[in-house]
């Protein structure tokens, strides 16, 4: 792991038996607040915003589980609506209450984000969509196939940045279908492409770009 000036703090919450989350607290007051799943991996990128110019962002990482058809049912409505739902609730209810107690922070839907990678992507789709009230810019990158774009868009839709590889077409696909979507329905979003596989050297790259492009304008 990079040296990094902030701070990690990992603590295990009720849900599911507990479940850990992993924050990335940075060095100065908090102005971006981003919220993930595969919170393991997505809270060790605060090096990468500390090497770039973009407003001091948190980053609140909710740990995915280690079986992967839970995962799956857990960031996409599409497979168990049921575990879904009560994985959406902890995400937005629970863990988003805990952050504001536990770190001191005023969550405001203007400097608020949700971001996803490949399944972890459907995961912040699924959740801006739904709470647009709670996140005012979704990030994704690589999403996957399991969620697609509803046939009726909500009329608030959070800015949104999608991103995918042009080494990974399951994916590229993915994200192109919901730029398509996104777009005719009027929201503030970009897709980019890059040479590159589902890998996570080319989301780490992607993130302070997005934190940039929703905050630092």
């Amino acid at each position: 792991m990079s040296f990094i000036a902030g701070r990690l703090v990992t603590e295990t919450l009720e849900y599911d038996g507990g479940r850990q989350v992993t924050v990335y607290v940075p060095p100065d007051p908090a102005e971006v607040i981003v919220f993930a799943g595969d919170g393991q991996l997505i809270s060790q990128w605060g090096a990468v915003l500390e090497k770039a110019v973009v407003p001091s962002t948190m980053i609140v990482g909710v740990h995915r589980v280690a079986d992967e058809t839970q995962r799956l049912h857990e960031y996409s409505p599409s497979f168990s609506p049921e575990r879904f739902a009560a994985h959406e609730k902890f995400f937005v209810e629970d863990v988003y209450q805990w952050t504001q107690w536990r770190f001191g922070v005023t969550l405001t839907t203007e400097r608020t984000a949700v971001f996803g990678v490949s399944a972890g992507g459907e995961l912040s789709l699924a959740m801006g969509l739904r709470h647009p009230d709670k996140f005012g810019a979704i990030f994704c990158a690589s999403p996957g196939g399991g969620y697609r774009a509803p046939d009726l868009m909500p009329s608030s839709i959070p800015r949104t940045y999608l991103v995918a590889g042009t080494l990974e077409p399951f994916f590229l696909d993915n994200a192109t279908r919901w730029a398509a979507a996104l777009r005719e329905a009027g929201a503030d979003m970009v897709m980019r492409e890059r040479i590159a596989s589902h890998d996570d050297a080319m989301w780490r790259e992607e993130f302070p770009l997005m934190v940039e492009w929703a905050f630092g304008r």
